[in-house]
């Protein structure tokens, strides 16, 4: 059953009250977000497996392809005719191999580790990377308006990005805490204020009234299904086991002061027994009100759940996963993802093939040595 059925009509010449439309517009964000997230679940279904299961692939290929070139091009280090530079270019080549391999744990990579990672080698990188984090260092402290804490502590481009990253989120959450602080001042004022207000004319604060009013509601919606649907006065068996299976449900959104489903099953008990027909459509104003208060705490609570599984589905699948997006948008994501993983296996494939010239591997090491310098100076762009 649809909770659109839920929602409230007019009668005749009539309009709905403001706490009508309320009621029926949280109804309709309830369904709406209840939706996305099945819709969502139901996409993450039928595509997640295979395509965690092809990236998989895809980087156990790549990772065999770069092993492949790691220990190729150790070889030819041995044996081949190169230049000081271009015997440097290949022993950086190898160390940017051994660091895509070291979360294999593979024993051969480690057994090259100790050759090739020397003092030199590691003062000569740690000077690189120094000298391309005080880069950063300086774009990021103009984007932000103000220097970097403690900048000594960073010692990589990947370093300082983060640290820039944090002191920003820092920024945007001290100034969201700053705001929320005012809102909430402002909010207390008033309530402060009503209260007081009502304390002078001997008044009940509207506000816990309502509460009050809404687990009344929920209460006495409870109490009409259990009477309805009590297991132990009905003398049919097939009929007693349905509503067994009811009076689980009705039990289950009581504990949670699930609102819809109650509402949902009145509506259903109300078709087979029309005399215990639900009154929310003639309930007054205040009840309506009162009732609202746990609709907007249901939309709150699934709007946090739409929120934690787009996350959740992101960092999982690898690419931006949004309830609002097309189901055929977030099927290509995946799709080019997929071929992305694959591209870069297959040219890893042909680097290997390539090089098996001593002359193409000289020239691939130049390449390969460029594009290096290329993506660290890409890295220093905030």
């Amino acid at each position: 059953m649809s909770l659109s059925e839920l929602a409230l009509h007019p009668e005749a010449n009539a309009q709905l009250t403001l706490a009508q439309q309320r009621f029926n517009d949280l109804l309709a964000q309830i369904e709406r977000l209840s939706g996305q997230i099945q819709r969502l679940e139901a996409w993450s279904d039928k595509h997640r497996y295979a395509h965690i299961q092809a990236l998989r692939e895809s980087v156990q290929l790549s990772q065999g392809h770069r092993k492949s070139l790691l220990l190729f091009v150790h070889e030819r280090l041995q044996s081949a005719d190169f230049t000081d530079r271009q015997q440097r270019m290949a022993r950086g080549l190898v160390r940017g191999l051994m660091a895509h391999l070291a979360a294999t744990n593979d024993p051969q990579v480690k057994a090259l580790v100790d050759m090739y990672v020397t003092d030199e080698d590691e003062q000569e990188a740690a000077e690189e990377q120094a000298e391309a984090a005080q880069r950063l260092r300086e774009r990021i402290e103009e984007a932000l308006g103000q220097p970097i804490e403690k900048p000594g502590q960073y010692q990589t481009p990947e370093e300082m990005m983060a640290a820039g990253m944090r002191q920003w989120q820092r920024q945007q959450q001290a100034d969201e805490d700053r705001k929320n602080a005012k809102r909430a001042a402002r909010k207390a004022q008033k309530q402060a204020q009503k209260k007081s207000a009502a304390a002078e004319k001997g008044e009940f604060p509207a506000t816990l009234m309502r509460e009050l009013d809404a687990k009344s509601a929920i209460r006495t919606i409870f109490r009409q299904l259990a009477s309805s649907l009590h297991p132990d006065r009905e003398p049919d068996e097939q009929e007693r086991l349905r509503k067994t299976g009811l009076m689980s449900e009705v039990n289950a959104a009581y504990e949670k002061n699930d609102l819809t489903t109650l509402l949902r099953l009145q509506m259903q008990v109300a078709q087979v027994n029309p005399q215990n027909k639900a009154g929310t459509a003639r309930m007054a104003d205040d009840k309506l009100i009162a009732m609202s208060l746990l609709l907007k705490e249901q939309v709150a609570a699934l709007e946090d759940d739409l929120e934690q599984l787009e996350s959740r589905l992101s960092r999982e699948l690898c690419v931006p996963v949004s309830s609002s997006a097309d189901e055929a948008a977030l099927s290509q994501s995946l799709q080019r993802i997929q071929a992305d993983q694959r591209h870069s296996a297959d040219s890893l494939a042909a680097d290997l093939r390539r090089i098996q010239n001593d002359a193409e591997l000289k020239r691939w090491l130049k390449e390969q040595w460029q594009l290096a310098k290329e993506q660290m100076q890409s890295s220093t762009d905030f």
